[in-house]
């Protein structure tokens, strides 16, 4: 549905696509948003001799209105086939306790945890001596391209790492860098918009966060997984050879009730249950994980 009075400015203009988007992922909009803005702003500076209410009414009627260039994404983002429900679709099946043995998302995410060290001890360093090295840099000449260079880095790591949030948690986040700014403007006016972006600084945040967390998030799959497969594959090994290997001196009840067959099944029954239990955990993770990386990453 058109509006009866046309944006006149790209401010305007973006305003409107992002009210014609509520209620889709903050991740399509930022795309939707990223797009409109790019080639927006390139139509007037190609026609530097028209006003910007003039070139946005010609570029309206070939590009699109804010509600029909919404329609194109929401219908788009239906179109494109992935391996989990768009966030703006209800999932088909609900998995129960027992289910989730066959829910790819909860391996996925259980995987992410297992990366979150790793991903999390390169994000961390790379954070921190950038703004190190930065801070350093400021009173030498090659101070103010190194900091441009470091933010520029800082948004790189942060696209990739909201594509592997999407691949193994489901969460749609923007699949495309924002827009570059200009070749001709200013390097102060780069640093500035630099410095004012509000996703300069949150996606700095997340990469320094995202150590404490894949530090629990590691430590709590491990253990899981430690403890749930250790006592199935403990208990069927002494099930089939006679030979218990579970040793609890403190409580000699328990221990003797360890080497007998009930004890052995109940083990490996409490085994079963905690992985399925991990698998749960995992999702729930990954769920609220989504959501910061969603809050942090995104920038509307």
């Amino acid at each position: 549905m058109n509006t009866d009075r046309p944006p006149n400015t790209v401010r305007a203009y973006l305003d409107a696509l992002q009210g014609a988007l509520k209620g889709s992922s903050p991740g399509l909009i930022s795309d939707a948003l990223a797009d409109a803005e790019e080639h927006l702003r390139g139509e007037i500076a190609s026609n530097p001799e028209r006003t910007e209410a003039e070139v946005l009414a010609s570029v309206i009627g070939t590009y699109g209105t804010p509600q029909e260039i919404a329609e194109e994404y929401k219908t788009m983002e239906a179109a494109i086939a992935g391996p989990f429900p768009k966030p703006e679709q209800k999932p088909e099946r609900h998995y129960g306790f027992f289910g989730v043995i066959g829910d790819p998302r909860a391996y996925s995410a259980l995987l992410y945890m297992l990366l979150s060290l790793v991903t999390g001890i390169f994000y961390f360093t790379w954070t921190v001596t950038g703004l190190a090295l930065t801070v350093g840099f400021m009173i030498l000449i090659i101070g103010i391209p190194f900091a441009l260079l470091f933010i520029g880095s800082v948004r790189v790591l942060s696209h990739v790492e909201g594509r592997i949030v999407e691949g193994m948690l489901g969460v749609r986040m923007p699949r495309r860098l924002p827009a570059q700014v200009s070749g001709d403007e200013k390097i102060w006016s780069r640093i500035k918009d630099a410095l004012t972006d509000v996703r300069t600084w949150s996606s700095m945040l997340y990469l320094l966060l995202k150590l404490p967390l894949g530090i629990a998030y590691f430590t709590i799959a491990i253990t899981g997984l430690a403890v749930s497969l250790g006592l199935i594959g403990s208990s069927m090994y002494a099930l089939v050879t006679n030979h218990s290997t579970f040793s609890i001196d403190d409580v000699p009840w328990l221990d003797h009730l360890m080497h007998t067959a009930p004890g052995l099944i109940a083990a490996g029954a409490c085994g079963i249950f905690l992985f399925f239990l991990v698998l749960h955990l995992a999702k729930g993770v990954g769920w609220v994980h989504g959501r910061i990386a969603e809050l942090l990453l995104v920038r509307l």
